[in-house]
């Protein structure tokens, strides 16, 4: 069950985190269509997470916690981390429209 949560929880996170970096995109480079769109959320979450943690590791109360790492950084919600996930998702969309316009909209 834990493959499954996993794949589910990550198509619908890139999808949100997705659609939050294509409306913070820069410009015009918003108009990226739907599944390339939840391609560079997963790999902007991906991303974002991975940078947050060497950046910033663990907080402080979970520190040496097993439990706590790249995906989980903090006891509730990880508000900062997930504001790293959509700017990486940003300039990701914005990167993506401009090298590959065939993944936006006619």
């Amino acid at each position: 069950m834990g493959v499954i949560w996993f794949i589910i929880t990550t198509l619908i996170g890139g999808a949100i985190i997705g659609w939050l970096g294509k409306v913070v995109a820069p410009g015009g480079k918003d108009n990226i269509k739907f599944v390339p769109m939840v391609v560079v959320g997963i790999i902007g979450m991906l991303v974002g997470s991975f940078l947050y943690y060497a950046i910033f590791g663990v907080a402080g109360n979970v520190e040496g916690n097993s439990n706590y790492g790249w995906d989980n950084t903090t006891k509730g919600i990880d508000w900062w981390r997930h504001i790293w996930q959509v700017v990486v998702t940003a300039v990701l969309v914005a990167a993506s429209t401009t090298v590959l316009p065939r993944l936006t909209k006619k």
